[in-house]
């Protein structure tokens, strides 16, 4: 097919019915293939976190029996980490906008991108089954010798999910590092690439080198659970510090393919709203690829606690502090975009200052916990639960929101309500920290995690964060029911709504089945000085739906 045929063809409208939908080979329709699962996952992952606030309402543990509560909590955190937080914004943002901004018609290998969303599903299902039938009691994390020996709860099957889900990320990591590599349009050098696509690179280069080692983690636990080995048993000569060795050294990467990609959608909504090039665009670019390889040296922090040395924690300590440095380049240059620019507060810039904000909350506290005195008497509190959240929940989520209300109306063509868009922001952040806030005075003062009764004395700060989670849900629901109402209902949206500059802004809205109608021009990215004065320039356009 030429590009001339696709005149007046876009990837909604192509073909009809579910067989064309699941056998598509286009990368646009796989997003939004990627949108469902993750949305999907996302909403059950939610309704567990809610059943564990409203368990903590109360001091006594008197909703559900503890055997539960451990199932409710490990359910939650795999839902949430394997099956959303670490999938979402790659699957769905990257799958759809790398192409696009590249100026290609699609990603190196469209088949295995399709297979990688089946092995996605797969592994959710085998996971969804293992809840069903009483789900795992281990934690998100499977610590042995409990996961391996004593545990009588579904440890094998959820592990299994997990397992094969991962070869969803490894695939879709080498699919972009080759598409990235080969398929540039001309004039697409290294230094005219969008801050998004760098973002995705580096987080693809955690995918495909670290993903194979949880992977094999995995195996290993569930050949010594299946079979009684002795990889992790002790009384076997096992060693069970040996499976948190490699856990994290992928766990903690992951860390970074959740927060990497939600700091390329900032970059995205920051330069646009800002109407200024990102300041330091290189810092920018590079420290994406030095959180990658620094990422993968500071799994031991996680371990201060676990018969580690004090010499091996020293070292792990320091290497925590020099981790943070490329991530404090990202937010220091991102405030100097924003001073002294034209910013306009749309919905997508909402929701990018609220990722700014609890970032650095989450960042902060961060240094707290790598520092070993104060890790030592936090350690498997309710401090490193709010930290958690504040970097992972907090970052990936805003980014993910604020980056599907940006590039929305290029998604479907047309726009949602501002009015609506704003309280939605507005309810997340305020309910987020209403959430979480309160849990790091609960941890410094000692309430364990996964814990399902404690003192009265924390029930107000235990209440505050159930009235914060209650808050959070509205604000999580309303983007769903104004973004359906827009597809119908919305203004039409035309190619660029923001005025915002990139190849993506350059096609139509919905974009052609193969992208572009020709080989796109490829400039100096974010030059919006260059293009001051002309239409749509000065600011995102008024034109909003109602």
């Amino acid at each position: 097919m030429t590009a001339h045929e696709t005149d007046g063809r876009n990837y909604l409208n192509e073909t009809h019915g579910l067989k064309s939908w699941l056998l598509t080979l286009d990368h646009k329709r796989i997003a939004l293939l990627y949108l469902i699962g993750v949305s999907t996952f996302f909403l059950l992952g939610g309704i567990f976190a809610l059943l564990i606030r409203l368990e903590l309402l109360t001091p006594a543990g008197d909703m559900v029996q503890p055997d539960t509560y451990n199932r409710l909590f490990t359910s939650h955190g795999v839902l949430m980490v394997f099956f959303f937080l670490i999938p979402a914004i790659p699957g769905v943002l990257g799958n759809f906008l790398i192409p696009l901004m590249i100026g290609t018609k699609d990603v190196a290998f469209p088949r295995l991108n399709l297979a990688s969303w089946y092995i996605y599903m797969i592994g959710g299902t085998l996971a969804l089954a293992g809840i069903v039938m009483g789900g795992a009691d281990t934690g998100w994390t499977f610590y042995p010798p409990y996961s391996s020996l004593f545990s009588h709860s579904n440890v094998l099957i959820t592990g299994i999910g997990v397992f094969v889900n991962g070869f969803a990320s490894i695939l879709t990591g080498l699919n972009f590092m080759v598409t990235v590599h080969r398929m540039r349009a001309p004039g697409m050098t290294w230094f005219r690439l969008p801050l998004f696509v760098w973002s995705h690179y580096a987080t693809s280069f955690i995918n495909v080198l670290g993903t194979p080692v949880v992977a094999i983690t995995l195996v290993l636990l569930v050949l010594e659970r299946a079979f009684h080995l002795g990889i992790f048993d002790p009384t076997k000569g096992g060693d069970p510090v040996l499976f948190q060795h490699l856990f994290w050294f992928y766990s903690h990467p992951a860390v970074y393919i959740m927060i990497l990609p939600s700091m390329a959608v900032m970059s995205e909504i920051i330069a646009a709203f800002a109407r200024k090039r990102i300041f330091g665009y290189h810092f920018v670019a590079f420290s994406s690829i030095g959180i990658a390889v620094l990422g993968f040296f500071v799994w031991g922090h996680h371990m201060f606690v676990s018969s580690q040395s004090v010499y091996a924690s020293t070292i792990f300590s320091l290497l925590t502090m020099l981790v943070a440095i490329p991530s404090a380049v990202k937010v220091f240059n991102w405030s100097f975009t924003l001073y002294k620019g034209a910013v306009s507060f749309e919905t997508p810039m909402l929701y990018a200052l609220g990722f700014m904000g609890l970032f650095a909350i989450g960042g902060l506290t961060g240094v707290f916990l790598g520092t070993l005195g104060f890790d030592v008497h936090v350690h498997d509190t309710y401090f490193v639960v709010a930290h958690f959240h504040y970097v992972m929940v907090g970052g990936t989520i805003m980014g993910f929101l604020g980056g599907l209300h940006f590039w929305w109306p290029k998604v479907t063509g047309r726009l949602y309500s501002e009015f609506w868009g704003k309280l939605s922001a507005l309810l997340i952040f305020v309910g987020f920290n209403l959430t979480f806030f309160p849990q790091f005075l609960l941890g410094y003062m000692g309430m364990p995690r996964r814990y399902h009764q404690y003192p009265d004395e924390w029930q107000v700060l235990n209440v505050l964060s159930t009235a914060g989670a209650s808050v959070l849900g509205v604000g999580f629901v309303l983007p769903v029911i104004y973004l359906l109402w827009s597809l119908k209902y919305g203004k039409l949206a035309g190619k660029n709504p923001w005025g915002a500059r990139g190849l993506e802004w350059e096609t139509d809205s919905p974009p052609p089945v193969h992208n572009f109608h020709q080989t796109p021009a490829v400039g100096e990215v974010y030059d919006y000085a260059e293009h001051a004065g002309r239409e749509g320039s000065s600011g995102p356009s008024p034109a909003r739906g109602h």
